[in-house]
């Protein structure tokens, strides 16, 4: 059984155009209208920070605070969430640099961020991520990386000391630095991370495979089949250890190459999400643009479906200017699917008439000059 994560109530102070707004909310889906730059996408944004990270936007933190706002941000949420009901309390402190995210959960100061995933999970697709199949590796990387990070928080934190460990040892090497004890101590952790994160991927994969494969040929969202390329490719079922042993002696063998470089050319960091077409058996990014947008909303959904199946709760799913390129069939097939997921969604768009088939499963927020009303 899935039980449905809410969010009641959400009140927000000096972020982005809002110097202060609050939004009372009754359950349902959430659409949000108003012309563009009225602050839709702002609000969506500000519900992308109930999750560990930088938001939907990947922005800095001073970026985030509103222009001219004498200190950080501050968002306030009451949800119903993983573990009942709940009042979450983010924001930044600070100044230039010395920009840090604060988080208290009922009052308390949390030890992370990455508690917030003990309450509540929240994917995103925007306009932003329409070029993923075309763009480069790195944005397709984070898009993975994103969807491992959903059930599994650690990942972030592998992610991070492995950019670490990796930057060290570049300097190392950009110096001519070869001592091999402080060479052979960065590559053994680089190993460590590098590997874990590409299993993780590729768990991620293997998940969502059985998820995706089931649509079919006349499915409003078409199939796709997914595969990680571009580091370690060839690694079958070998225990991670003598992977990791076989990294670090890739590592090893090519110091001077990656000196030359300036660079490591090898690792998770290069690696790559191929996607394609199932039914038609072509590379995504071979695809019509209508037909890229339907794959990539096909695997949202799908990984909002793993989500909600992993962990019990369905996930609260941010979907700006969903419709905005679907016909009205699709938009009603496509609200239809968003419904049988079991959470909340927020959705922004222009017209509110786009919305229709949603009727009464949704209610109606109209933004208009930062300001909110129902």
């Amino acid at each position: 059984m899935t039980h449905k994560t809410t969010i009641h109530r959400l009140k927000l102070a000096d972020f982005r155009n809002y110097a202060a707004a609050s939004l009372s909310l009754d359950g349902r889906h959430v659409v949000l209208t108003g012309e563009n730059g009225a602050g839709k996408t702002n609000l969506m944004e500000a519900v992308s920070f109930l999750s560990p990270g930088r938001g939907l936007r990947r922005a800095s933190l001073a970026d985030v605070a509103r222009v001219g706002a004498p200190g950080g941000f501050s968002i306030f949420a009451e949800v119903d969430g993983m573990e009942g009901e709940v009042e979450i309390g983010t924001g930044s402190d600070g100044e230039g640099e010395a920009v840090v995210r604060r988080l208290r959960i009922n009052g308390t100061a949390a030890k992370s961020v990455d508690e917030l995933t003990d309450h509540l999970r929240v994917l995103w697709l925007t306009p932003a991520m329409d070029g993923l199949f075309t763009g480069p590796a790195a944005d397709r990387r984070r898009f993975l990386d994103r969807l491992v990070l959903s059930l599994d928080p650690a990942h972030g934190r592998r992610a991070s000391d492995f950019e670490r460990a990796m930057r060290s040892r570049n300097k190392l090497l950009a110096e001519g630095r070869f001592d091999p004890a402080w060479l052979s101590g960065l590559e053994r952790q680089m190993a460590g991370l590098g590997v874990a994160m590409t299993l993780a991927r590729k768990e991620m994969l293997g998940l969502l495979a059985g998820l995706t494969g089931r649509a079919d040929a006349a499915s409003t969202f078409p199939s796709a089949t997914l595969a990680l390329c571009g580091f370690l490719d060839e690694e079958g079922d070998v225990p991670a250890i003598e992977i990791e042993d076989r990294y670090m002696a890739m590592l090893a063998a090519g110091r001077y190459r990656d000196a030359g470089a300036g660079r490591t050319l090898d690792g998770p960091h290069r690696a790559d999400l191929l996607v394609r077409h199932a039914d038609k058996d072509i590379e995504a990014e071979r695809c019509s643009t209508g037909e890229q947008k339907a794959l990539l909303v096909g695997l949202v959904l799908a990984h909002a479906r793993l989500v909600a199946t992993m962990t019990g709760h369905a996930p609260v799913l941010l979907l700006d200017e969903i419709a905005a390129h679907l016909d009205e069939g699709r938009r009603a097939a496509l609200f239809d699917r968003i419904d049988a997921l079991g959470g909340q969604a927020f959705m922004t768009g222009t017209d509110k008439s786009m919305f229709s088939a949603l009727g009464e499963r949704a209610q109606f927020v109209s933004v208009h000059g930062s300001v909110l009303s129902a």
